[in-house]
């Protein structure tokens, strides 16, 4: 049983300090307006330390504001990380128009919302398995005025 113990920890120490895939988030713009709503465009870079591709499972988000969520997703199938690169993958984002109307408080005379969005990119990693690299950023975002809307 003993022996059993130092086998878990061991694996569990050198996993642990196996080099993993770091990402953040670097811009949240708006993207296009359209008639059925507002969509904005997250950046993400990932720098791959592993000198082979690794495949991305998927990218799951969640975009809050006023402590509620606003808009949900996944994104299939993105792609891959491209070995010993840095990878940079974009997100859209698509928020209903009426969503953006019921934050109206929060839009106030600056005519922006203050957001947290959460990331989570799944790769695939050798002998690890699936991994999530859990990201977030708070910010504010620039809603469309009249002329992004008839442009």
């Amino acid at each position: 049983m003993d022996l059993l113990d130092k086998a878990k920890h061991f694996v569990t120490d050198k996993v642990a300090d196996v080099e993993k895939p770091e990402a953040s988030i670097t811009d949240v713009d708006l993207k296009d307006v359209g008639r059925d709503g507002v969509t904005y465009l997250a950046k993400v870079s990932v720098t791959n330390p592993y000198g082979v591709t690794i495949p991305i499972c998927d990218i799951k988000y969640s975009l809050k504001s006023a402590d509620r969520v606003i808009a949900s997703g996944t994104v299939p199938d993105p792609g891959s990380l491209k070995g010993n690169d840095v990878t940079l993958l974009e997100v859209g984002i698509k928020v209903a128009h009426s969503v953006l109307v019921s934050l109206i408080k929060d839009i106030g005379a600056d005519w922006d919302i203050d957001y947290f969005l959460e990331v989570g990119l799944v790769v695939d990693l050798p002998v690890l398995g699936n991994f999530t690299i859990p990201l977030s950023q708070k910010g504010e975002m620039k809603l469309p005025t009249f002329k992004d809307l008839f442009m």
